[in-house]
């Protein structure tokens, strides 16, 4: 594993990041790799984002998908007709 020294962080984003270091009880070094993993979108936390929409548009279940696709297959299909 590599290591990255990061300069010149801005007092606020300091605070900020060790405010939430003590707020969850972690190491700072285990907090900013758990917010760089976040923000890239490479941590199950990140998927989190996604779940705030959850309300909005819902989340299919495997069998509602093969609903869905059988019941739509027919879309896939292009009749040349169409374009005459």
């Amino acid at each position: 594993m590599t290591s990255i020294t990061i300069h010149g962080l801005d007092e606020p984003l300091d605070s900020l990041i060790r405010e939430k270091a003590r707020r969850e009880g972690l190491s700072l070094n285990k907090t900013i790799k758990l917010l760089l993993a976040e923000a890239l979108g490479i941590s199950p936390e990140s998927n989190g984002r996604q779940s705030h929409f959850d309300d909005l548009w819902g989340i299919w279940t495997p069998e509602e998908l093969v609903e869905f696709q059988r019941s739509t297959r027919d879309l896939a299909e292009i009749d040349p007709r169409d374009w005459e």
